[in-house]
């Protein structure tokens, strides 16, 4: 940062001034920061007495102070052609090179001052802050101690060193060399301890290495100074929210809202309420915090700050395209907005428009270099349209000895962030240990999948099943295409067919029956955590049966990190045969159940990390007329991601709930899957 040299050793150069012309009161506006003030007076001095070097020199100092640094250079460039050789002239020069930022030229005129006078502490005080401008820290250190060493203790030198230390720290940071970083700033505490520049860019960089344990306890340490409580609370309140600990950072981040008075500094303030609101967000109080934000849009109707807490809140509640004309308005007031840019990468990938919600990313770089969110959003959705395999293998058993064997690899290539190609392949044996009865399948599909419009999506998959059954061997067509529709905010909706060849056991495989699958799936989700999903299918079958199946469950998401939901599930299915003895086919089934189901997502489990899930549910079912039965249901899943690109998890399933293929089973499955990112990167460039 620009040195600003003591007024002090100015008036030390002018031990020669004509006293007769009183310039103390231009002095003393110098010194005590008033430089307008001073400006005017010595445009006024130098009215009558246009060739004096003292009036020119304080003149040009008032000016560059004030804002005017151009003009200053015109000046002070001037009066170096005037005198020379004059060391205080260039020493004024070169400072003024630092207000207009012309560190380089600054950088070649101090090492020629500091040649000609290693001890001036001006000038080496002046070199270092011109090497800390242009990043060169360690160069920058050495400067500033040998401007101490000729002024020791001087509280503008130390001033220097400490942020020369704290630039240093964040290029570290911003390198990702968080351990150098984390080393610079406790350097930085021996210096000046406890000093809370130095602990609020240590908190961040904890905050920004993910190191949250450490970050609360610097925070903890900022709040023991009374001045700092409302700053330390804000921080304290982000580190629970990152902990997902939402009710207690919602307690702490109410604590420094009610802190807030008339003396409260008026950005300090702004952050407080900034924080206030989000956890009021993050706790879907979405009515508190709409009325808090009302206020303050009628306070300050187009603050990009106020803005941005209203997109934050209607993205919450997937008002997407509420969201997107708050970050245009931002981004109208100030192009290079942080919040503006990556804000509207994230609204414009959740409507789907992800060309331009890369645009919007890369926009964010070319203002903030290296800025870690936009980093891994970038990543995130270059993983969305990278070429994976999927393969899994199965074992499943009943208590009607059938017993099979699968292996399914699913391969899912984009060539651009509409378009991709799809390809499956899956191997299944089958056996009865009673009758003896064994078949194989062979599925190949190939297929693609185009996004149609933001809003709707076409899978289609088309294919063949070579089987191998005990009286006959066939082969039969594939079919699954599929349209994925976000008609309104919260809702999804499919709607497909699908052929496929019924293939539970060994004997129906035998059978070579043909299921034409007309369906339906309808989910609706609230923001106040209740969600609904309906499935409803029409099939008929070659046998010249048909059947019809409804499905609804109507759950509530109770906790979101890990993601813990209950609720009560329906189905209900009819045919319009009954062949009991081939197949479980009743005129009509019931079958109810309530369950419980935690998730740990693998979608954002972070390398070298575990994911998990838990279904447990209970009820009854109804067949035809005949009494109730009770039913269990349990599935769980534990996996590991290795790396960004692979990740393996075993699953198992038991229950003993009738299907569309049999009554009275208790069936098995158990199994592993691995999945395998191809590349780094999409292989198209976004």
């Amino acid at each position: 940062m620009p040195y600003k040299i003591q007024i002090r050793l100015l008036l030390l150069f002018i031990t020669g001034f004509v006293y007769s012309q009183n310039m103390q009161e231009g002095f003393t506006y110098l010194e005590t920061g008033k430089y307008a003030a001073a400006e005017s007076f010595f445009e006024t001095v130098l009215k009558k007495y246009s060739d004096n070097k003292t009036a020119k020199l304080c003149y040009g100092r008032a000016i560059g102070l004030n804002g005017s640094a151009e003009k200053a250079v015109v000046i002070f460039t001037e009066l170096l052609r005037t005198y020379p050789k004059d060391f205080e002239v260039k020493l004024n020069y070169a400072e003024s090179l630092l207000w207009n930022k012309n560190y380089n030229t600054a950088k070649t005129f101090y090492e020629g001052l500091i040649k000609e006078n290693d001890q001036s502490f001006p000038a080496l005080l002046g070199y270092a802050n011109t090497l800390s401008n242009l990043k060169i820290y360690d160069k920058a250190l050495i400067y500033v101690n040998k401007a101490l060493e000729v002024s020791s203790g001087n509280p503008n030198a130390l001033t220097s060193k400490k942020y020369i230390y704290l630039g240093h720290a964040y290029q570290n940071q911003q390198q990702k060399n968080y351990a150098e970083a984390e080393r610079l700033l406790k350097e930085n505490l021996t210096l000046f301890d406890n000093d809370k520049d130095t602990l609020l860019n240590l908190a961040n960089l904890y905050l920004i290495s993910n190191d949250l344990e450490k970050a609360q306890e610097t925070y903890n340490k900022i709040a023991k100074n009374p001045e700092n409580k409302i700053i330390a609370l804000n921080g304290l309140a982000l580190v629970s929210h990152l902990n997902s600990k939402e009710k207690e950072a919602l307690n702490i981040s109410e604590q420094a809202y009610n802190l807030l008075n008339t003396h409260t500094d008026t950005t300090l303030a702004q952050q407080t309420k900034e924080r206030y609101i989000q956890a009021l967000i993050w706790n879907k109080k979405y009515k508190n915090a709409k009325i808090l934000i009302d206020t303050l849009i009628e306070e300050q109707p187009n603050k990009n700050w106020v803005l941005a807490l209203r997109a934050t809140l209607n993205i919450y509640k997937s008002d997407f395209k509420k969201s997107l004309v708050d970050y245009n308005k931002i981004l109208e007031n100030d192009s290079t907005s942080f919040d503006g840019n990556l804000g509207k990468a994230n609204i414009l990938k959740a409507l789907g428009r992800y060309n331009n919600a890369y645009t919007s990313a890369e926009n964010t770089l070319k203002f903030y270099d290296n800025q870690k969110d936009a980093i891994n959003f970038i990543k995130d959705l270059n993983t969305s349209f990278t070429p994976f395999l999927k393969t899994k293998a199965s074992y499943t058993f009943d208590n009607g000895d059938n017993e099979a064997f699968s292996v399914q690899t699913q391969l899912e290539f984009p060539t651009s962030t509409k378009f991709k190609w799809l390809a499956n392949y899956s191997y299944r044996t089958t056996s009865n240990s009673v009758t003896n009865n064994k078949a194989t399948s062979n599925n190949i599909l190939f297929g693609l999948a185009y996004q149609l419009l933001p809003n709707i999506t076409f899978k289609g998959s088309a294919g063949i099943t070579v089987a191998k059954a005990e009286s006959d061997d066939y082969t039969q067509l594939l079919t699954d295409i599929v349209f994925n529709i976000k008609p309104f905010k919260l809702q999804v909706l499919d709607i497909g067919y699908k052929r496929e060849i019924q293939s539970f056991n060994a004997d129906l495989l035998d059978l070579e029956i043909a299921m034409n699958n007309f369906y339906a799936n309808y989910n609706i989700s609230t923001n106040f955590n209740l969600g609904w999903f309906t499935q409803y299918y029409y099939t008929s079958q070659s046998d010249d049966n048909s059947r019809n199946l409804l499905f609804t469950s109507l759950y509530y998401n109770i906790l979101s990190k890990p993601s813990l939901k209950a609720g009560f599930n329906y189905q209900y299915i009819t045919f319009k045969n009954q062949v009991p003895t081939i197949y479980f086919s009743p005129s009509k089934f019931n079958a109810t159940e309530v369950f419980i189901n935690l998730i740990k997502n693998e979608a954002i489990t972070k390398p070298k990390e575990w994911f998990y899930e838990l279904t447990a549910a209970t009820g009854f079912q109804f067949i035809e007329n005949n009494e109730k039965q009770s039913t269990y249901r349990v599935q769980g899943k534990l996996g590991y991601r290795f790396s960004k690109r692979s990740l393996l998890n075993i699953y198992g399933t038991r229950s003993n709930i009738a299907s569309a293929t049999a009554a009275g089973f208790t069936f098995t499955e158990i199994g592993m899957r691995f999945k395998w990112y191809l590349f780094n990167a999409p292989v198209f460039k976004p």
